[in-house]
């Protein structure tokens, strides 16, 4: 017969439990960084657009990699892949930058849907053109805004959020740009006789 756990029981997990948010979105916990107040929330702000968007974008290649047709379909479904995982490492780095310098990380999709700048797709499938498209419009989005974050942070004294902008945004996204943007150019699969 098993015995009725008792309140003391530590081996019983408390399954219930009364919820509590212990720091409010848009605040900030004071931390030794040796950054003002103002830094690091300018930091914070511009770093959880990057964070909506940048999720986003991740999510858009995911939608791009299995909706992909056409005689290209193999090459772009390996590419569009490689740059959802790339994406994916930008998104964790990006979130842990914003609970480093003591905020909070946009990270539900409802949140990240309402913050994001980025147009929301179709449910269905489009033609390679218009996701490949799709793409570079929403990576130029992240650019411009990558290269105002990084502006704004050095201007700041935000080193750490510049670096991370600067090394890990920027240059994972031009080249994802570069290579996308390769796949639109007119250019025959076959030569005519």
């Amino acid at each position: 017969m098993a015995r009725k756990p008792s309140k003391a029981d530590p081996a019983q997990p408390r399954f219930k439990v009364e919820y509590r948010e212990i720091q409010a979105f848009g605040t900030l916990k004071r931390l030794p960084l040796g950054l003002e107040d103002n830094a690091r929330t300018q930091s914070v702000g511009a770093l959880n657009q990057l964070l909506a968007d940048t999720m986003t974008l991740r999510d858009l290649y995911k939608k791009h990699h299995w909706q992909m047709s056409g005689a290209t379909f193999y090459q772009l479904h390996l590419l569009l892949d490689k740059h959802y995982e790339e994406q994916v490492a930008l998104v964790d780095l990006i979130a842990e930058r914003i609970m480093a310098l003591g905020g909070i990380s946009i990270a539900m999709a409802p949140d990240v849907a309402e913050a994001t700048k980025i147009p929301r797709p179709p449910k269905g499938r489009e033609d390679v053109p218009t996701q490949l498209s799709r793409l570079l419009e929403a990576h130029e989005l992240i650019l411009k805004q990558a290269h105002e974050a990084a502006d704004g942070a050095d201007e700041a004294g935000d080193d750490g959020t510049n670096d991370l902008i600067v090394s890990n945004i920027i240059r994972t996204n031009e080249p994802q740009v570069w290579f996308i943007a390769e796949h639109l150019a007119e250019t025959d699969l076959v030569r005519p006789d």
